[in-house]
């Protein structure tokens, strides 16, 4: 057993799986850390990925493009992120509240949805997926070439985006902002920063993330829309967040240990180990968990995080 586990082409299996497995959270866990770092909680994440999956695959397959399916996921996840910003920014109500009853309401709209285009079919419909895309050369480098190198188009974009993300955060004057709004957004206003609007705004940019995660499963990962195909993926992007202090850099850390433990579980399974298939698929979640509460009580919260601003509370 042990050497069928050392054998390159295990190895490069499993490479392969921790990056596709690990996309979607990436996509989610950018998308929330754009939303807390401006002070934020996205609980709605979730709700957001499963619609971002719905639509992707509805309007793919009702067009013939999955492009225009992801970007109609993005434009679904942008609209969920104006109604977070609107309960929890405008309206001042909690974040909890108001992310969690996203998520519930968007489930049952995408169900709802699905039922009403598709009813209830015996099989799934299915749509042709992308395919994936291997780099010249590079995709040819002995054991890590193909797991790395060989992937679906959206996998690299999420790779772009990290450091796009670190540098918008950290070397920008846009990002000094957002990182002060998160922080204390009584001084942000003092020196002229609209806290209302880089709060829409960060919640809108990191709905269209979570969209696109959520398309990703649909549209790459799997063929088919699945009431369950988003698997808890977003509640492991929020504790991601929390295990990449957030940054975006150490967040897709986290993101691929869960995808390395994702990808393992399911070619240990078909190794042939006998545990229970619920046995294996606890094994990811249950490690994140772990990894989580190791690093929580050394993590800093960004000061602002939870605490809802109005302009007249400023001098208060």
């Amino acid at each position: 057993m042990m050497d069928q586990i050392l054998e390159a082409a295990f190895i490069s299996g499993l490479i392969g799986a921790m990056m596709r497995m690990a996309t979607p959270i990436i996509f989610a866990t950018l998308g929330e850390i754009l939303a807390e770092r401006s002070g934020v909680l996205n609980l709605g994440i979730e709700g957001i990925m499963l619609m971002g999956a719905m639509t992707g695959f509805l309007v793919s397959i009702s067009t013939g493009s999955l492009w225009f399916g992801v970007f109609m996921a993005a434009l679904v996840g942008m609209a969920f992120g104006l109604l977070m910003a609107f309960l929890s920014v405008h309206l001042g109500l909690s974040q909890h509240v108001s992310g969690l009853g996203i998520t519930l309401f968007a489930a049952g709209l995408a169900m709802f949805i699905y039922r009403l285009h598709f009813g209830s079919p015996t099989v799934p419909p299915t749509v042709k997926p992308f395919q994936q895309i291997a780099l010249p050369w590079l995709s040819e480098i002995p054991v890590i070439g193909p797991g790395l190198f060989k992937q679906y188009s959206l996998t690299y974009i999420a790779w772009l985006l990290v450091p796009a993300l670190s540098i918008l955060l950290y070397k920008t004057n846009v990002g000094l902002k957002i990182r002060t709004v998160g922080e204390n957004p009584i001084v942000a206003d003092t020196v002229g920063v609209n806290v209302a609007l880089t709060r829409t705004l960060c919640l809108v940019a990191g709905g269209a993330l979570m969209g696109v995660g959520g398309a990703f499963l649909t549209l790459a990962h799997q063929n088919m829309f699945l009431i369950d195909v988003i698997g808890g993926r977003g509640w492991v992007a929020i504790a991601m967040v929390i295990f990449g202090n957030w940054d975006p850099v150490k967040g897709t850390l986290g993101a691929l240990i869960f995808g390395c433990l994702d990808g393992l579980q399911l070619r240990l399974q078909g190794l042939g180990f006998k545990l229970s298939f619920h046995v294996f698929l606890m094994i990811p979640y249950l490690l994140t968990i772990v990894a989580l509460v190791s690093v929580s009580r050394k993590a800093s919260v960004p000061a602002g995080l939870l605490k809802a601003y109005r302009r007249e509370e400023k001098g208060s």
